[in-house]
C-alpha cells in the first residue's frame, strides 16, 4: 500500500485551515483517509472563541479515530458522531447557532478486504481510480449548481445558502447534516487508488482548466501529492497579475491531497 499526503497553506503567514490524515490500522488490509477544508469566515463575529484550525483538528481527529475503531458504524454515522463530539467541546462557551460558526467541507473514505466506502460533503473531491484505468470523481456539486455560485464559492459564502434547504451543506455543529453527504461503496477489487483533494487543488481542473479529473488523478499518481500542489501554485503565480482565471478569488488557497494506492 502506498499512501502520500501533502498540505500547504495558501498564505505562509496564516494557519492552514485544511486537515488531512490517513490511517492503516493493524486489523488487516484496511485503512481510511480524511480531508477537511475549513471555511474561512469573513472578518467579524462568528460566535466562537476558537479558530477554524482548532475546529478542523478536532473534527478531523474524531473522524480518523472513529473510522478506524468503529467498523460497525456507517460513514454517515461517523460524521454525525464526530460533529456532535466536536460541538460538545465548545457548546458551553460559543454560540453554535451562529451561521458562521467554524465549519468545513469533508472527504472521508474507508476500506477493508472487501469494499471501499466513501463520503463527500461540499466542494472537496474524491477521485476513484479503477483497475481498468478509468477515473470517477465523487463530488457534492450543490454549491456549483447555485445560480450565484460565482459569488458564494469563496470564504465569503452567503449565510443565506449555507446549510439551508436549496443551498449547500458543510460540517458545522449540527450532526443531522451528515445525512446530506454524497455517499457510496464499491468492491475493493475494482479500485486501484483513491485521491482526496481540497478545492485548493481541484482548481487545477475547475478554475484553470489544465485537464480533466483523470488528468489530475494521473498527475498525483505519477508525480506525487506535493508535485500536484506545486503545479497549482505555479498556475496561481502565473495568473496573479492578469487574473484571467483567478478573477476576484484569492490567489492562493490552502491545498491538501491524500493519495492511497491500494
Amino acid at each position: 500500500m502506498r499512501i502520500e499526503l501533502a498540505t500547504e497553506p495558501g498564505d505562509p503567514d496564516r494557519p492552514n485551515e485544511d486537515y488531512a490524515s490517513a490511517t492503516a490500522p493493524a486489523w488487516g488490509q484496511g485503512g481510511s483517509l480524511v480531508v477537511l477544508d475549513g471555511v474561512t469566515p469573513p472578518r467579524g463575529d462568528d460566535g466562537c472563541l476558537h479558530s477554524v484550525p482548532w475546529f478542523t483538528a478536532r473534527l478531523g481527529g474524531a473522524l480518523s479515530e472513529l473510522s478506524a475503531s468503529r467498523r460497525d458504524m456507517t460513514l454517515c454515522d461517523i460524521l454525525a458522531a464526530a460533529i456532535g463530539r466536536t460541538a460538545d467541546t465548545h457548546r458551553t462557551t460559543c454560540d453554535l447557532s451562529h451561521p458562521r460558526t467554524p465549519q468545513a467541507t469533508v472527504v472521508l473514505a474507508r476500506w477493508d478486504e472487501e469494499r471501499i466506502e466513501h463520503l463527500v460533503l461540499s466542494d472537496s473531491a474524491l477521485l476513484v481510480g479503477a483497475v481498468d484505468g478509468t477515473v470517477t470523481p465523487v463530488l457534492d456539486d450543490r454549491l456549483a449548481r447555485l445560480p450565484s455560485a460565482s459569488l458564494v464559492s469563496d470564504e465569503v459564502a452567503d449565510a443565506t445558502v449555507r446549510n439551508k434547504e436549496g443551498g449547500f451543506f458543510t460540517a458545522a455543529a449540527d450532526p443531522a447534516v451528515a445525512a446530506r453527504a454524497v455517499t457510496g461503496a464499491l468492491p475493493r477489487a475494482e479500485v486501484r487508488a483513491l485521491a482526496a483533494l481540497t478545492d485548493g487543488v481541484t482548481r487545477w481542473v475547475e478554475k484553470f482548466g489544465e485537464g480533466d479529473w483523470a488528468g489530475l488523478f494521473t498527475l498525483v499518481r505519477e508525480e506525487g501529492a506535493r508535485a500536484a500542489v506545486a503545479r497549482v501554485r505555479a498556475l496561481e503565480d502565473a495568473d496573479e497579475r492578469e487574473r484571467v482565471f483567478l478573477g476576484r478569488g484569492k490567489t492562493h488557497d490552502d491545498a491538501s491531497v491524500v493519495y492511497a494506492e491500494l
